[in-house]
């Protein structure tokens, strides 16, 4: 057993707030808001494995048991694992390079983007695309918790709704300290209760596996067919926001040295891109189940997770036990996730307005605006929809992630026309970057209007292949038009010591702060515009009038 300290026990100060005008409230709030800021290497002290082992603790969500059994339902079992397996290869290629800048320089997915082509500003965008993906994938998990309450308990939808909303406010109120624990101990019981039944399933009867595979589907013919395959991926492609969600994690990575660079980079790559193969095992999972609720109960439950796992406990215990069983595992999957939602959601949405407004009103305002969003989809019986919802946020989730993995991937290592470390501070970047921007809105606004059939009925099913396409070739061609010039609105930050260390790792120098009077780490600092002292990031997003962001050079 480690004695390192878990990732949620180690707090930081929060000094942008206590220098900000009316945010005393902020600063009484105990929440751990790192992904407002770099991760100072001072508080990175667990080894690699730790991290990767905390930051797929989180995976345990049902919703791809939904999205799976959807799929499955609607394409047949050849076409959903086809296109299972297309959308893991697309999220584990795009999800690499972000994975690894979030690892190697201690940031998280929004300060990613600024510096990737949006500026920043533009990245507002996509934290709002991320807060989408948060209160989303809420409601579905809240969904699924719902009907496993109303199948225990007897609860109504709208009061499930309601109760698996209200239950995370505690948790997310102490932030991840809360959901470190519960993942620890809830861990093992999640994995038993998932794979028994597969396995007893399987070995008890072979038959099971003879009908899996010979579904045809509603929609076909048990035969491959293009449409159904890219159709399937679009709904899988919506989980490639999840890799924000990993970052989250990945970021308190310790430097990568000759020491540890093995295991520094398994840990990056299981814990990063790596997640998508649970996750695409979980869907075929879905797939199975649902086959095998279709021939015992009817089609009617088979999407629901709790209706496939009751199913599946039914046929290997007594009936008194299968009914608690399939709602614990709901009810441990619906929390490990979900507090984790809330929390990135809130992050997202407050990281968004104080750059906007430059000023933080404290983040649990912006955990009851996430919860409320989700609440709401809930109460507008989202699951029965889940697959137009996602077929259609997958486009603005593609468009983003496939923009940034380029810009880093293409434009830093072989065109070199974006600066290679990556920057997320006020004053060092263009307020809007054309190069990401333009990619992100072109590949999402015409992806979208396929999906809606804007452009014909036959090419609706590769909205998403044109999400990804777009991407990939307008932001390389973005950069060579404005020849890399508005990435960097200056290249000097006034401070001598440099940004990395002798092994390519963000720097660990400190500096004070002279409005917070804070000591921060080389990356999190720049020169003041007005005082001969050094200036962190987030007393900079929430300097009113500019009195402290450097002039611009270039």
């Amino acid at each position: 057993m480690s004695t390192e300290p878990r990732l949620a026990e180690v707090t930081e100060p929060e000094p942008a707030e206590q220098s900000a005008p009316g945010t005393d409230q902020a600063v009484k709030e105990t929440l751990e808001d790192y992904t407002l800021r770099f991760a100072p290497r001072s508080y990175r002290r667990w080894t690699p494995m730790v991290v990767a082992t905390t930051a797929l603790g989180g995976i345990a969500y049902m919703a791809d048991f939904s999205i799976g059994a959807g799929i499955g339902l609607a394409h047949g079992t050849g076409n959903a694992l086809l296109a299972i397996a297309v959308a893991a290869v697309v999220i584990f290629v795009t999800g690499f390079p972000l994975a690894y800048y979030g690892a190697r320089y201690n940031i998280d997915l929004d300060l990613i983007t600024r510096g990737s082509g949006f500026g920043y500003f533009g990245s507002v965008l996509t934290s709002v695309i991320f807060a989408s993906f948060t209160f989303i994938f809420f409601a579905l998990e809240g969904s699924i918790m719902a009907q496993g309450l109303k199948l225990g308990l007897g609860l109504p939808l709208w009061l499930g709704y309601l109760v698996s909303t209200l239950m995370v406010i505690p948790l997310v109120i102490y932030g991840m300290t809360a959901l470190s624990k519960l993942q620890v101990w809830t861990t093992p019981i999640w994995l038993l209760l998932m794979v028994g039944p597969l396995v007893y399933l399987v070995a008890t009867d072979p038959g099971t596996v003879d009908r899996f595979l010979a579904y045809a589907g509603t929609d076909g013919e048990g035969g491959i067919n293009t449409a159904s395959v890219l159709l399937g991926a679009g709904v899988c492609l919506s989980l490639i926001a999840q890799i924000g969600e990993q970052i989250d994690y990945l970021r308190f990575m310790p430097p990568k040295t000759e020491a540890n660079k093995r295991s520094w980079w398994t840990a990056v790559v299981m814990a990063g891109p790596g997640w998508v193969v649970l996750g695409a095992l979980k869907q075929a999972i879905g797939v199975f189940l649902a086959v095998y609720i279709i021939a015992e109960v009817g089609a009617s439950a088979a999407p629901e997770p709790i209706q496939q796992f009751k199913g599946a406990f039914d046929a290997m215990m007594p009936s008194w036990l299968v009914v608690p069983l399939a709602v614990v595992l709901v009810v441990i999957s619906q929390i490990k996730i979900n507090v984790t939602n809330a929390y990135s959601g809130s992050l997202a949405w407050t990281n968004s307005f104080t750059r906007v407004t430059r000023r933080y009103p404290g983040r649990m305002v912006f955990v009851l605006v996430n919860l409320g969003f989700a609440l709401a989809l809930m109460e507008a019986d989202m699951f029965s929809f889940l697959n137009s919802i996602l077929g259609f946020y997958s486009n603005c989730a593609i468009a983003w992630v496939v923009t940034v993995a380029t810009d880093i991937g293409i434009n830093k290592y072989v065109l070199k026309l974006s600066p290679h470390a990556p920057e997320f501070r006020r004053g060092m970047l263009y307020a809007v970057n054309p190069v990401g921007v333009v990619a992100f809105v072109a590949a999402s606004g015409l992806s979208i209007a396929m999906y809606f059939h804007a452009l014909g009925d036959t090419l609706q099913p590769y909205s998403p292949v044109a999400a990804a396409l777009i991407a990939f070739v307008l932001t390389p061609l973005m950069a060579v038009v404005t020849k890399g010039r508005y990435y960097l609105r200056r290249t000097d930050d006034g401070i001598a010591e440099p940004l990395l260390d002798e092994d390519g790792n963000p720097s660990a120098v400190a500096y004070e702060c002279h409005v917070c009077r804070q000591q921060f780490e080389r990356p999190d600092v720049a020169a003041c515009r007005t005082h001969d002292a050094v200036v962190c990031s987030l007393c900079l997003s929430t300097d009113k009038v500019g009195d402290h962001v450097l002039p611009a050079t270039v």
